[in-house]
């Protein structure tokens, strides 16, 4: 799926997107909120919405790029928990996929559940993306 001429950036972004597309569906479905939204991180990054359409019918098939630094850490998980927060309803497989995938990112296992609750709650507390980075720093060593 991914071409050889892609670069890294290229290849982490499409992977991102796919964790995003597998973590959508983990409760069995994919909700057209929780679509929009993957469209929008797309979009943000300069992919067309058929180009994450087309990633997302290919889930299963793509092996993931992990990320590299500790701010591409952050970003995915972030990303990974807002998506469970797109549809309002918090699904037991999606909250135990976005534990799963922040270990596979590199948080430390006796961490990833606190920092997963505490992102989730700074989402609905309506802070920024900068501001829970912030507080997960006092409480995370990468």
């Amino acid at each position: 799926m991914f071409s050889f001429f892609e670069s890294e950036a290229e290849k982490k972004l499409k992977s991102h997107i796919t964790n995003l597309g597998a973590l959508a569906k983990a409760d069995g479905h994919m909700d057209p909120t929780e679509m929009e939204f993957i469209i929008s991180i797309g979009k943000r990054h300069g992919l067309k919405p058929s180009e994450v359409r087309n990633l997302l019918s290919n889930v299963q098939s793509v092996k993931p790029q992990l990320p590299t630094n500790d701010a591409e850490r952050f970003d995915q998980i972030y990303d990974l928990v807002e998506m469970m927060l797109a549809d309002g309803i918090v699904d037991e497989n999606e909250m135990e996929f976005c534990i799963n995938m922040a270990v596979r990112l590199g948080f430390k296992k006796s961490i990833v559940g606190v920092l997963v609750r505490r992102i989730s709650i700074g989402v609905k507390d309506g802070l920024s993306r900068e501001q829970i980075r912030e507080d997960a720093q006092s409480f995370l060593n990468y």
